[in-house]
């Protein structure tokens, strides 16, 4: 059994991985993003959960964007390779709770394995 207690901290942090899945925690500050037009998880499912603030994803999937409004309690599946963007759109922190699946980053946050960015 593993646990610990998230700060929500500003910015991106790996919680921990146990085996073949990994939890991290982002933080975005209102007019903040993550990700972009080459933004994407080759290898790895991402499971995004928003737990506080207001924003909006980007995603590219099957040659179609699409912006899906994210807000305290919306769970979005973005799959391995497609392209995506996280915005805070809002006037407070966006925080979300992420889970790859295999897992996408190093402790560092720095991309690794089958599920580098590009």
């Amino acid at each position: 059994m593993r646990h610990r207690k998230l700060r929500f901290g500003e910015g991106f942090r790996v919680a921990f991985e146990v085996r073949r899945a990994q939890c991290a925690e982002m933080v975005l500050a209102p007019g903040d993003s993550e990700g972009g037009e080459d933004n994407r998880h080759r290898g790895a499912d991402q499971w995004l959960y928003v737990v506080d603030g207001r924003g909006v994803a980007v995603v590219e999937a099957a040659g179609h964007k699409r912006r899906i409004p994210l807000e305290p309690g919306r769970l979005l599946v973005i799959e391995k390779g497609e392209r995506h963007e996280v915005r805070n759109t809002g006037g407070t922190l966006l925080k979300t709770l992420n889970f790859y699946y295999p897992p996408a980053f190093g402790r560092d946050g720095e991309p690794k394995g089958p599920g580098r960015k590009r």
